[in-house]
């Protein structure tokens, strides 16, 4: 401030001196012309040029009024009578004065304003190029970094100081370097001291800027999220004038655009491989199922034909029944693969109906008895027999898939159950399959909706499956407009499935 402050006394200083010194130039040849016997409108002009001059190479309008002053106060002491004071004997010469006075002012205020707006057209046209630079090298760079890179040689290009830049990932955490350029002119790499406490000031931060110690920090806002921050060395940014401070706000701006044009770019490609891939599988998958499913078929007819020719006594039966329940194993794992690709796909279409409850649960449960034979499966169902909106193949296919999983992870004497419950007042119907088996770890508990995700817990020689079963109940109930949880059991040891089902009213058109 106080730098600031001389400065600009010492420019004032350089200013009355120049006006002095051009004033008594003029003096000098209004005197030549006086001897020289010019008349003294000559001498006006002399004077007016002057000041006009002195208004081209100085700034300000004031500065020019008071020069005009002067010329017309100098004009009276050297060449009005009495001479060599301020005083006028004829009066017609006060409005000489005064006419020489508002020409002057008037003149010296034309060119200074005159040079104000070349100096404007000036700035903006710098700015524009600066600007222009800027936004074609941001155009080719494909990466935040290179970004960050370009924008550091424009910072110190523009503004002749080491700028630097912080970019941010795209969780909006600061990383833990940022790009400066040194003093060498080669970009180098620095780190950041504490990051988290630099993420929250800029956070917290309600001004354009944040002023730190060693650098004022303007943060580059993207459409969503900070993308990161231009930093100029404190000394440098007081420097700054507002001009300046203009200019490095439109290339924070041309730096977000960029930024975000990348980020945008790279989800994108992303997502399309992404995309590819999810496709890929599905293909392989659908195809690997369709060329299983009729040797599946064979086997299991051929096997099942088999155990009904052979005694349980004989040592080929059990033999023949591993190879009859491994060759189901893989027929319902098929199946689920191809439920799978079709629900992905959305080739899945809702056939939904009015269907009794008790007929969907009672026909999972004889299914699933088929597959476990020496289960038992306890069976609850409301009393009076009700229909709901449903696709009747798909329901069925989620009790069965969640009572094959009860059976997996559960002993033959374990207890399995399947309870209905209707809830008018929430108008819900609320289906539970609930087991006494080992149950799910607090760890699977919150993934096991997820596909491909199988858990750690297995008992005696059960196959592990492909994580597709609950997956697909989730998908199916979802697209039913219905909620499905998991939890292990409060009361006892096992695992309570629950999937609810809306009401719905048909009306009638």
């Amino acid at each position: 401030m106080i730098y600031k402050y001389l400065t600009d006394k010492r420019k004032m200083g350089y200013k009355l001196i120049l006006m002095s010194l051009l004033i008594l130039l003029a003096s000098i040849i209004g005197a030549v012309f006086k001897i020289m016997g010019f008349p003294e409108t000559n001498i006006v002009i002399v004077y007016l040029l002057t000041v006009l001059v002195y208004a081209r190479l100085m700034d300000g309008i004031a500065i020019g009024i008071i020069a005009s002053i002067v010329a017309t106060l100098a004009f009276n002491y050297f060449f009005t009578e009495p001479y060599f004071t301020l005083s006028v004997l004829d009066s017609s010469y006060f409005i000489t004065f005064v006419i020489m006075t508002i020409t002057s002012i008037i003149t010296s205020t034309m060119t200074s304003l005159v040079k104000k707006s070349e100096l404007i057209a000036r700035e903006k046209e710098a700015e524009t190029n600066t600007l222009f630079k800027l936004t074609n090298q941001l155009t080719d760079a494909n990466d935040i970094h290179v970004i960050a890179s370009i924008v550091a040689d424009a910072l110190t290009d523009c503004f002749s100081t080491k700028g630097a830049i912080l970019c941010f990932d795209e969780d909006g955490n600061p990383e833990n370097t940022y790009i400066q350029r040194n003093s060498a002119g080669e970009q180098v790499r620095r780190k950041v001291e504490e990051v988290n406490t630099l993420k929250i000031k800029i956070e917290k931060l309600h001004a354009s800027f944040y002023e730190g110690d060693e650098f004022y920090d303007w943060p580059i806002y993207g459409r969503e999220s900070i993308l990161g921050i231009v930093r100029i060395p404190t000394a440098e940014a007081q420097q700054l004038d507002e001009i300046q401070i203009r200019l490095l706000h439109s290339m924070i701006e041309s730096t977000a655009l960029a930024m975000d044009r990348t980020r945008v770019s790279e989800q994108r490609i992303r997502e399309r491989e992404e995309s590819i891939q999810e496709r890929y599988r599905g293909a392989l998958l659908r195809s690997i199922s369709h060329d299983l499913r009729t040797p599946l078929a064979g086997i299991m007819g051929t096997s099942e034909m088999l155990l009904d020719m052979t005694e349980t006594v004989d040592q080929r039966y059990d033999l023949i029944d591993n190879i009859y329940n491994d060759a189901k194993w893989l027929h319902s794992l098929v199946e689920n693969i191809l439920c799978l690709t079709r629900l992905q796909e959305g080739k899945l279409v809702l056939k939904k109906q009015p269907e009794v409850v008790e007929e969907i649960v009672g026909s999972a449960v004889d299914r699933f008895l088929l597959r476990a034979k020496g289960r038992e499966v306890k069976v609850k169902v409301p009393d009076d027999a009700f229909s709901v909106y449903m696709d009747a193949k798909l329901i069925e296919q989620v009790i069965l898939n969640l009572l094959d999983n009860a059976h997996k992870f559960s002993s033959i004497d374990n207890e399995i159950g399947v309870f209905v419950e209707l809830l008018e007042s929430d108008k819900i119907v609320r289906f539970t399959i609930q087991d006494s088996g080992i149950g799910i770890s607090d760890l699977d508990l919150p993934y096991v909706l997820e596909q491909f995700y199988t858990g750690k817990n297995e008992i005696g020689n059960m196959k592990s499956g492909m994580g597709l079963g609950l997956s697909i109940c989730d998908a199916i109930i979802r697209a039913h407009d219905g909620t499905i949880t998991i939890e292990n059991r409060k009361d006892s040891t096992g695992l309570d499935v629950i999937f609810t089902l809306p009401l719905e009213v048909q009306i009638d058109a």
